[in-house]
């Protein structure tokens, strides 16, 4: 089973976009090294912080300081952006770095109406997301003299598309058009399972993909004792309650009681968002991480987790590859 990490560059209380994006780099030239199959980044607006917002200019950054390793959006925020200038920007990345470039589409605006209003977008492009991503097929397929439009580079690129989804409707979308599916569980568990069970029943094989691929999204607090990986992790129970409730901004030091900065009675809700979490020594991650794929069955996992300072973020995913490593090879035999 392939494992692989999402990155939103966070940029931690005291610090700077410019050294988020320096933490970024260095994360992913160890997770190659660590044996991530993708290293995916994703679009998010107004937000201080996260500093992925470019994104596609930001995988292009990732991919040229890694060799093997897959590099990718999880994802683009497709109502955003018109096809046609998605198309040319990652048929350029794939041209520069063939081979090697993921696009995951999402379809929620990737920030509030204030953003929405700023990029020039109307929510009702969002319902046109599955006409809009077949489009995006089209483009990245063998040149077609008969289109008034083609893209230039991103032609013949064959770039491989994902569908991302929070949702039932991204399930069906994926499963209608034959793609591979990421469900955003690491914050939005609440329609996993019917989400899975949906975009397996209705699969239509495509010429890219014969059997469904299901990605699981987790959460990843690991360190080498309980007590530090249960203290890393209040630092995104803040930020997602501060979030939840219209106050975002740079990630928060972790806190030894989370109840001091964040009322007791949210506490529950904020958990319950980020149940898929594995979180603790590297023997509690694996029995928790082995634990969500026998029941889920994906085919691919993608590792997350917003940690405030980076060292401590570097181990947990070097932990998290160990692990991976170890339930990869149990499974093989």
């Amino acid at each position: 089973m392939h494992y692989s990490l999402l990155d939103l560059a966070p940029v931690p209380e005291g610090s700077e976009a410019a050294q988020a994006l320096r933490n970024t780099g260095d994360l992913a030239v160890h997770a190659e090294r660590w044996g991530y199959h993708r290293y995916w980044l994703a679009e998010h607006h107004n937000m201080p912080g996260i500093a992925s917002a470019a994104t596609a200019v930001l995988i292009g950054h990732v991919a040229g300081l890694t060799k093997t390793m897959r590099v990718g959006a999880g994802g683009i925020m497709l109502p955003n952006h018109a096809p046609l200038a998605v198309a040319e920007a990652f048929g350029t990345l794939a041209t520069l770095y063939p081979g090697r470039i993921d696009l995951g589409l999402g379809r929620a605006p990737g920030g509030d109406h204030a953003v929405m209003q700023a990029l020039g977008v109307h929510h009702a492009r969002a319902e046109n997301f599955p006409n809009e991503v077949a489009e995006l097929r089209d483009m990245f397929g063998p040149l077609n003299p008969d289109r008034a439009v083609n893209a230039h580079p991103g032609a013949g690129t064959e770039v491989p598309l994902w569908v991302l989804g929070s949702s039932l409707y991204g399930a069906q979308v994926a499963a209608a058009l034959g793609l591979p599916y990421a469900f955003a569980s690491h914050f939005a568990p609440a329609a996993l399972e019917q989400a899975f069970e949906v975009y397996r029943r209705y699969f239509q094989p495509s010429q890219t993909l014969a059997q469904p691929h299901a990605m699981l999204a987790v959460n990843l607090f690991a360190a080498d004792t309980e007590a530090e990986a249960h203290r890393l992790r209040t630092s995104m129970q803040q930020s997602f309650y501060r979030l939840r409730t219209g106050t975002p901004g740079k990630l928060p030091a972790p806190v030894d009681d989370l109840s001091s900065v964040v009322p007791a009675g949210a506490i529950p809700q904020v958990n319950e968002a980020l149940r898929i979490t594995a979180v603790g020594t590297p023997a509690q991650v694996q029995d928790q991480l082995s634990a969500l794929i026998a029941q889920h069955q994906p085919q691919e996992v993608i590792l997350t987790g917003h940690i405030y300072d980076h060292a401590a973020r570097l181990r947990s995913f070097e932990i998290g590859a160990e692990v991976m490593q170890a339930l990869t090879q149990a499974q093989a035999a």
